[in-house]
């Protein structure tokens, strides 16, 4: 983890790290500088974005190597290209740590992204849903041998399927059947949402919507719910209308390999098939995997090239290596910190009277509401930013200043958790935020009227409040022993 103290370890990866920017200095400096600079600038502010973390220098330095020159569309054992077993060996461990660690029958590592993952997994179920039985009646093995009117025919029926997911005002997420993503032009989608009274999920609205909607895929998971999620129940539903179950755990999979959240919260067990990405809470390099269960891993594993291109074998050995990392008991530790610190963060901006989407939070992240400071979500982003805290605005319920300027602000502790912060510092972290949000105003616009973009903030507070945040990462270095200077 990065909070380790200095070790053996540490210093080879400071050589490992100094060496390797000395070579891209002598091609292109300016990137050196640009890495180098990315560095300095993580360690210098507290970052609050519940989808990043610090990935380890073992996950980061695997990511550098001649694996990535290889070229091996297909799967372990069938690739498309010649001199692979070596591609082979990294993606089965890869697919063996997830399996073991989550607790699933088939896991497919190759996916670039999130997105990725998710159109994977879409094209599975409408390859195991809708093309496999078209195949059969056809009586071939193959959509190239289909005639042209069976062709047509498969196509129509192909696109013309519907998918229910969260909406996005409530947490849910473009990727999930929304217009200006790609599966919203896949598939006619409706939403559902939370009471408006609690913020939590309605599953019984949700089962009528269901019922009334016939959906072929149900989807479940978040990127801004800030409680947990009835798994069992979605299952249930899902079961009823003969829909099966997906569930995007990308922001919480950290949660899930660290047992934090199990039973009727581990979707693993419930799901159909369950997609994530490996960074986030599960502190791996950016990528994307695919779970599921036995009868869908045929579907799964045509995701080269049915949506991806080439797998990044880099890549894949870096979620191999941080897969192994979340295998360790530490790791339940970290994931068990990182829902403390979450709470403590809650708890300590509720008490200075900051408002919050739910009250509170189960899980990694805290989603406030900026309204009452009279701040947009992009004033208080900025605003924060300027002052050592780095966020992200975010949508709130029936947001009236829609998905740009937003009013909320999105806040995680994954990474803080990682450099060894705990709910002491939270609390702390908590006052800086209340304190710069409380010193900031909306600017004027030309014409009179308060801005949504801009706003004003007393230089001397911005400056304190940045010396604050740098004095309480102090005792808490990232990457210690990597010295770039």
């Amino acid at each position: 983890m990065a909070q380790q103290p200095h070790t053996a370890a540490s210093a080879a990866a400071d050589t490992a790290f100094r060496s390797a920017l000395d070579v891209v200095a002598g091609v292109e400096p300016r990137i050196a500088a640009a890495i180098g600079q990315e560095l300095a600038d993580q360690r210098g502010s507290l970052k609050l974005i519940a989808s990043e973390n610090y990935a380890s220098p073992a996950v980061l330095l695997t990511m550098g190597n001649w694996l990535s020159d290889k070229y091996a569309e297909g799967t372990v054992g069938r690739r498309f290209y010649a001199g692979c077993r070596n591609v082979d060996t990294v993606e089965g461990i890869a697919a063996e740590h997830a399996r073991e660690l989550f607790g699933a029958d088939h896991a497919y590592v190759q996916p670039h992204s999130g997105i990725d993952a998710n159109l994977t997994a879409f094209w599975a179920v409408l390859s195991q849903r809708i093309e496999s039985p078209a195949l059969e009646r056809a009586a071939v093995r193959n959509v190239n041998d289909l005639t042209e009117e069976d062709w047509a025919r498969l196509r129509q029926e192909l696109g013309n399927q519907r998918m229910l997911g969260m909406s996005l005002d409530t947490g849910g997420h473009l990727t999930h059947g929304f217009r200006p993503n790609i599966s919203g032009k896949m598939f006619e989608q409706r939403s559902y949402g939370t009471d408006p009274a609690t913020g939590l999920i309605d599953y019984d609205a949700l089962r009528e919507t269901a019922r009334e909607f016939r959906p072929l895929i149900i989807v479940a998971g978040y990127s801004a719910y800030p409680r947990l999620v009835d798994f069992r129940r979605m299952r249930e539903i899902a079961d009823e209308v003969g829909a099966t179950l997906m569930v995007d755990m990308a922001h919480f999979a950290g949660l899930v390999a660290g047992k934090v959240l199990t039973g009727d919260h581990d979707p693993v067990p419930h799901a159909h098939i369950v997609t994530t990405t490996t960074h986030k809470s599960l502190r791996g390099p950016r990528g994307g995997m695919v779970l599921c269960q036995s009868e869908l891993a045929e579907h799964v594993d045509r995701g080269c090239p049915l949506v991806l291109g080439g797998p990044l074998s880099h890549v894949m050995a870096a979620k191999a290596v941080a897969l192994a990392e979340a295998r360790r008991p530490e790791f339940q530790a970290y994931a068990r910190a990182v829902v403390a610190n979450a709470r403590a963060l809650a708890e300590g901006l509720l008490r200075r009277g900051g408002k919050l989407v739910t009250g509170g939070t189960d899980n990694h992240l805290v989603l406030a509401d900026v309204s009452g400071y009279g701040l947009t979500g992009r004033q208080a982003e900025a605003a924060l930013l300027d002052s050592g805290i780095v966020t992200n605005r975010n949508s709130v319920p029936q947001d009236p200043n829609g998905a740009w300027y937003t009013s909320g602000v999105r806040l995680g502790t994954p990474a803080l958790t990682t450099r060894g912060l705990g709910t002491a510092e939270m609390d702390e972290i908590a006052d800086l935020i209340h304190t710069v949000l409380r010193a900031t105003a909306p600017a004027t616009t030309a014409k009179g009227s308060p801005s949504k973009a801009a706003y004003t903030l007393d230089a001397a507070l911005r400056d304190a409040t940045a010396k604050r945040a740098a004095d309480l990462l102090a005792p808490y270095p990232l990457y210690p022993g990597v010295d770039l200077v």
